[in-house]
């Protein structure tokens, strides 16, 4: 049986715990649980025989008159039989192996009803087969003019909206009308509770329910649904094994949280190091350990941001620079940059801006390495604006493309969603806001603020406020740009800096006054390189999750069929 062949391998992932405690229950009710159980023990009595003394026993019921005389249920037809039992069990309905009843509430306007008592339970009171005795109760009174109480060792069950929850309550308890009982007799209470809480059980009590807009399933329906009923000395043995089952079950997918987590928390703290610390030795470790530490999605997701943190701090190309000491100064990079914006405010190509104050040391989040210098987005940029204020009609068909927020993603510009504008309107929002090829395209309002891309249209577009346009000059590389939008250090800085009320936004000023890291020309080349060689890297990475998580998946499905199939 693939199940008890792979069942440690299929507990590595915590999402599997509760599907496996599902198949134990219906491989359980199934008797493959107890196949050579039975071959070791070939004498033990039918369940028939179980059945004839519960019958007894309740016509005994009906004579001392404690339960009336129960109104006979139709025999079971073969197609009510979803699955051959083994040989010595036998298919009955549920009200046969018990006496059942139906929950209600005594009048709320008598406050004499209700008291410590006796347990009055509600759904919500039913969870993970536990039952919570401490919400409300009833008073001796309360209890006697409702009539129906359930005594210890009973099973319950929500019939009402979430059909399906189940517990063996420990004491005699009180209950109101949206759940029902079943009070066995000569059987085993928690193989009955096995049996309730089985898939089979779960999927024919939701079939036979009627809803308008709350699920309903009557007591009559209830109790009339068959259920597969073992020898007495096979239910015992069934109830053991599943108990070790979910013990081993929920061990394994403790441990398997605790990994996750405990590596979780290794691996920020290293991470941690990374970006704080010239911590060679944090490196090369995680280095070494690439494939055992970055198995998980949410850590591989940590290392991106670490790898973005590590290049905009230059830590990536720390051994670059070492070999390439005669890198020009990116001071005199942005003196060209100066040069080219005053050129441009005299040609009138760009207007000219009033002047941002000098950086203050209490400004600079983080040493920069030697070369580097920090400068405000507004000096280091040609030019930064946003799209259109006044939103003009936009429709499917047009002249020219209206991009918005939700055409941004992070790959590019996504057309499938795309409206149109008139090219009248065009040329109006065109004359302020002309993304070109190669710019930079920047959220700045709403949920979505932070992510970005590279223009790769090579058109003229429109463009909504929601979006920044941001014209980078040729000594600094659109992808190094990129890359220091998407660094953590950014995010945070644009977000933390985002105000609005209905709307939060970044607004230009802010942008503009906001500062970033400028390595010279060269190394932003280099870390560039050394950043899509490490993303990919990540995306091999992930691969090999999606890999493991489908196996997973697969072996899961491969084991549902096996059970639920045959």
């Amino acid at each position: 049986m693939q199940l008890l062949q792979h069942f440690k391998e299929l507990t590595v992932r915590p999402k599997n715990a509760k599907e496996l405690k599902g198949l134990v229950l219906q491989l359980a009710i199934q008797g493959k649980l107890t196949a050579n159980w039975r071959k070791n023990n070939p004498n033990i009595e039918p369940a028939s025989e179980l059945l004839n003394r519960i019958k007894k026993e309740k016509e005994r019921l009906v004579k001392d008159k404690k339960i009336r005389k129960e109104k006979l249920l139709p025999v079971i037809e073969k197609h009510e039989i979803p699955f051959k039992s083994p040989s010595k069990w036998g298919w009955y309905r549920l009200r046969d192996v018990g006496l059942t009843m139906t929950g209600g509430t005594p009048s709320k306007s008598n406050s004499n009803f209700f008291g410590d008592d006796v347990p009055f339970l509600k759904p919500g009171d039913i969870k993970d087969w536990k039952v919570n005795y401490e919400n409300e109760g009833l008073s001796l009174l309360g209890q006697e003019k409702l009539g129906r109480t359930a005594i210890s060792g009973s099973v319950l069950m929500v019939c009402l909206g979430t059909i399906g929850k189940c517990a063996i309550i420990n004491r005699d308890c009180s209950f109101n009308q949206q759940i029902n009982a079943i009070t066995p007799l000569l059987i085993s209470s928690n193989y009955l509770l096995n049996c309730l809480s089985s898939k089979y059980f779960y999927d024919v009590a939701w079939e036979k329910s009627t809803s308008t807009t709350i699920a309903l399933l009557n007591k009559g329906k209830w109790e009339s649904i068959p259920i597969p009923i073992p020898p007495l000395e096979e239910q015992k043995e069934i109830v053991k094994v599943v108990e070790t089952l979910f013990k081993e079950i929920e061990q394994l997918e403790q441990l398997t949280v605790k990994r996750i987590s405990l590596k979780e928390d290794f691996v920020t703290s290293a991470l941690n190091q990374l970006t704080t610390n010239n911590a060679n030795q944090e490196w090369t470790f995680l280095q070494d350990h690439f494939k055992s530490f970055f198995n998980e999605t949410s850590n591989i997701k940590k290392l991106r941001e670490t790898v973005l943190q590590l290049a905009v701090q230059g830590k990536l190309t720390a051994d670059w620079r070492v070999n390439n000491t005669d890198t020009e100064n990116a001071s005199i990079l942005l003196k060209r940059i100066q040069k080219e914006k005053a050129q441009l405010i005299k040609d009138k190509k760009i207007k000219k801006e009033k002047a941002l104050p000098k950086i203050t040391k209490e400004e600079i989040p983080y040493e920069l390495p030697e070369g580097w210098v920090w400068e405000y987005l507004g000096n280091s940029m040609l030019k930064i604006t946003d799209g259109t204020h006044h939103s003009p009609a936009n429709v499917e068909n047009g002249d020219f493309k209206y991009v918005s927020a939700k055409n941004i993603k992070s790959k590019g510009v996504k057309l499938s969603n795309i409206t149109y504008v008139t090219e009248e309107a065009h040329k109006e929002i065109y004359a302020r806001c002309n993304p070109e090829l190669g710019d930079l395209l920047y959220i700045k309002d709403g949920a979505t603020t932070g992510i970005c891309c590279i223009n790769d249209l090579d058109e003229e577009f429109s463009m909504l406020s929601s979006v920044a346009l941001i014209k980078q000059p040729k000594e600094v590389l659109n992808e190094y740009l990129l890359r220091v939008f998407r660094s953590p250090y950014y995010y945070d800085l644009m977000r933390k800096g985002m105000t609005g009320v209905a709307i939060t936004r970044v607004t230009l000023t802010k942008l503009k006054a906001s500062i970033i890291p400028i390595p010279p020309l060269e190394e932003q080349k280099a870390i560039v390189e050394k950043v899509n060689a490490l993303m990919g890297l990540c995306n091999r990475l992930e691969q090999n999750v999606e890999q493991n998580q489908e196996y997973s998946a697969q072996l899961m499905q491969s084991c549902l069929r096996e059970v639920f199939e045959k």
